[in-house]
């Protein structure tokens, strides 16, 4: 059995409240089962219900083993680990797996920072699982089982990494955080900037490594793909910041043959009216047009594949 489930699909900070009860206010967590061995993808608010729900059902079957895999180390994606009750139980083995993301600094360094004094009242020499760290690159990687993943390097403003786990036929990818790369290079001849082969050659970069991430989701099951903004607040001001919108995630899906969109990172300020209105806009523009199915990330819903 595979499946997906969500305890988390916030971008930026959790947003508690009455606004978001629909879509939920958790910041990104995605727990991922291939065969009955657990996955998780990003340790944001969201962690923390599902290490209370895996004390609940998994900690009577013996000690929680698991891989917890770091898209990256903004505090969005790490802030829940300190609540994280597994990590406080005697026995719990856990692989941290992440891009090494910040200059000298390790991922244990800067996971593990948030567990010191000044922050949080237990140290991260003082927790009681046996925690390993796993620097992870642009790569391919047999996890045991019949379990494979694959990892892209995406465009955000820190390390970012796109995870694509395969099983038994089935994938599932994700990607977020990403922004569509751009010709970073002045394409205007009237800018005195301006160099032709530059430009040229910009635009051929742009392309390729955008055509990149459209290998490297085609024919999944499910994407789980970064959709902060719509096109028109995304041209409006949104360059560089690293997220992408509604549309371009929907035309890289449907170019790409992809069976299931799952719309993430949902913006703090959007409430689950904005979204419901907007999951259905976007719904029916496609209706009739492609095969693809779209909806946005819900906090609490899952989704078995095969």
């Amino acid at each position: 059995m595979f499946t997906l489930k969500i305890w988390g699909d916030r971008g930026s900070m959790p947003t508690p409240g009455p606004d978001t009860v629909l879509f939920g206010g958790n910041t990104s967590c995605y727990e991922i089962r291939a065969d009955g061995r657990l996955f998780i993808v990003d340790a944001g608010s969201g962690i923390r219900q599902l290490g209370e729900s895996l004390v609940k059902t998994e900690l009577k079957k013996g000690p929680i083993s698991t891989d917890i895999f770091i898209t990256h180390t903004h505090w969005d994606h790490i802030m829940g680990f300190p609540m994280f009750t597994p990590i406080y139980i005697p026995g719990t083995k856990l692989r941290i797996h992440g891009p090494v993301t910040y200059e000298d600094e390790t991922l244990e360094h800067v996971i593990g920072s948030q567990l010191s004094y000044r922050y949080w009242p237990v140290r991260q020499d003082e927790l009681s699982a046996e925690i390993e760290y796993l620097q992870v690159k642009e790569s391919r990687y047999d996890l045991g089982g019949g379990v494979t993943l694959g990892t892209k390097y995406l465009n955000h403003p820190i390390l970012c990494l796109g995870y694509r786990f395969e099983y038994q036929g089935h994938s599932i990818a994700t990607v977020y955080d990403n922004e569509p790369f751009r010709n970073v290079f002045p394409t205007d001849p009237d800018d005195p900037d301006y160099d032709e082969e530059a430009a040229k050659e910009g635009d051929l970069a742009a392309r390729d490594e955008n055509d990149k991430i459209l290998d490297f989701i085609r024919g999944a099951d499910i994407v789980i793909h970064d959709a902060q903004y719509t096109a028109r607040d995304f041209h409006a001001g949104k360059y560089g910041w690293g997220h992408s919108s509604y549309e371009h995630a929907i035309n890289a899906a449907h170019r790409s043959g992809v069976k299931r969109l799952l719309l993430t990172h949902h913006d703090p300020n959007a409430s689950d009216t904005e979204l419901q209105e907007r999951e259905l806009f976007y719904q029916g523009k496609i209706e009739g047009r492609s095969a693809l199915r779209v909806e946005m990330a819900r906090e609490g819903s899952t989704y078995q594949i095969g």
